[in-house]
C-alpha cells in the first residue's frame, strides 16, 4: 500500500515515522510480535540514505554479508518484510503529533491521518539534503544533471569529465570509483589535505600518478559556465583569488547534508542537537508511547551503526508489545521455533 491511501483514517497499533534500513527491520520485529505497522516516508521510496545517497556503495559491516550494497541491502529488508503486508505512506511528511501512549494521532501533510498505539521514529538524520555551493546559475545546472549530489547509477557518469569538490570519505570514495569510468576526475579542495583513511588515500595518489585523477588544491569553487544548464566548465579560485578554468561536463560537490529533525522539533519531545535522547533498555523517548531509534536517537555508549539500530528496532517492538496488549504476557520465541507468515 503507497501514498494513494487517500483521505481515510488509518488505525495501526504502531506509527513508524521513517522508512530506511532501521525502520524495515523494526517493522520486521514489530509484525513478528503481532503488532500492526505502518511506515511513513517523506521520500518517493523506501531505503532512506542507503536509497537516495549511495544504492550503488557497498556496506561492509552488516552481519552475514561481506559486501552489500545499499540497494541491495533495502531490496532484502523488503522482501524480509513482504510476508506480513506492511502499509507505507510514501512522499508525506508527519507534521502532528497530538495524543498519549496508547492514543497517538499523527497528520500528515498530504493530509492523512494516522491513529496508533505507540509511535516509533526512525526518521535517519531528519529531513536531509545536500549543502549546495553558494553559486550563480546553480539550479540550472541542477535541473539538467550537470551538478548532482549523489551518484545513483555509476553508469551515467561514463566518459564524463567530472569535477567532485570535497575532501571527505564521500568525496574520496565517489572519485577512487568514477576514475574506472570517467573520462578524468578532477578532485577539488581548499587544503591540501584531505580527511579519508590512510588506504583510501593511498590509492587516490596512485590514481594520481597514473592520471586518471588530477588533485586541484588548494581551490575553492567559484563559478560555472556553460549554457541552457549545459556545463562547459568549472572556475575555481585559490586563496589569493588567482582563477582557473577547467574543462568539465559535470561537478559533483561533497559538503556533506544539512539535517534538521522539522516538526518532530515540536512534539514535546526532548533533543539535543538533532537528536532524539532515549532509554537504552527500551528506546523510549521522554514522551512515554514515542520510541526513537538508529540515527536519529541518542544515549551513552551510541554508535550510529546500521546494525545497532537493527537491535534498537527489536527492543523498541519488544517494549511496545505490553502498551498495545496490556493484559496478554509476551512469550519470546526466537524466529527458528517461530517462522514467519507462509509466503515469506
Amino acid at each position: 500500500m503507497n501514498a494513494a491511501m487517500g483521505q481515510t483514517p488509518l488505525d495501526i497499533d504502531v506509527a513508524i515515522i521513517g522508512a530506511g534500513p532501521t525502520a524495515l527491520f523494526a517493522a520486521f520485529e514489530c509484525s513478528m510480535l503481532k503488532l500492526s505497522c505502518v511506515l511513513i516516508d517523506a521520500l518517493s521510496e523506501i531505503g532512506g540514505q542507503c536509497a537516495a545517497l549511495y544504492p550503488e556503495k557497498p556496506i561492509y559491516d552488516i552481519p552475514g554479508h561481506p559486501a552489500i550494497e545499499g540497494g541491495a541491502l533495502v531490496a532484502a529488508l523488503d522482501a524480509q518484510i513482504a510476508p506480513f503486508g506492511v502499509p507505507r505512506l510514501l512522499g508525506q511528511r508527519v507534521e502532528t503529533l497530538a495524543g498519549h501512549r496508547g492514543a497517538f494521532t499523527l497528520g500528515t501533510d498530504k493530509g492523512q491521518v494516522v491513529t496508533a498505539r505507540a509511535v516509533i521514529i526512525a526518521a535517519g538524520a531528519g529531513a536531509f539534503g545536500p549543502n549546495r555551493p553558494p553559486l550563480e546559475g546553480l539550479e540550472a545546472y541542477e535541473a539538467s544533471g550537470a551538478v548532482q549530489y549523489y551518484v545513483r547509477r555509476r553508469a551515467d557518469f561514463a566518459g564524463r569529465r567530472i569535477v567532485v569538490a570535497g575532501g571527505g570519505d564521500s568525496a574520496l570514495d565517489w572519485a577512487l570509483s568514477l576514475s574506472d569510468i570517467a573520462e578524468k576526475i578532477f578532485l577539488l579542495h581548499r587544503r591540501d589535505r584531505f580527511r579519508g583513511a590512510p588506504e583510501t588515500l593511498a590509492q587516490i595518489e596512485a590514481r594520481v600518478a597514473d592520471g586518471r585523477i588530477e588533485k586541484v588544491v588548494p581551490y575553492q569553487l567559484h563559478a560555472l559556465h556553460g549554457a541552457s544548464g549545459q556545463l562547459d566548465a568549472v572556475e575555481i579560485i585559490d586563496l589569493e583569488g588567482a582563477t582557473r578554468r577547467i574543462a568539465a561536463d559535470t561537478l559533483l560537490p561533497f559538503y556533506g547534508l544539512s539535517t534538521d529533525l522539522g516538526p518532530i522539533a515540536t512534539w514535546n519531545i526532548d533533543t539535543i542537537r538533532s537528536t532524539v535522547p532515549v532509554t537504552p533498555s527500551t528506546m523510549e523517548t521522554s514522551l512515554s508511547g514515542v520510541f526513537a531509534i538508529g540515527d536519529v536517537a541518542t544515549y551513552p555508549g551510541k554508535l550510529k551503526l546500521i546494525l545497532q539500530g537493527f537491535s534498537e528496532g527489536a527492543m523498541a517492538a519488544h517494549a511496545i508489545h505490553p502498551i498495545v496488549h496490556p493484559d496478554q504476557a509476551l512469550h519470546f520465541e526466537y524466529s527458528t521455533s517461530k517462522g514467519v507468515p507462509a509466503g515469506s
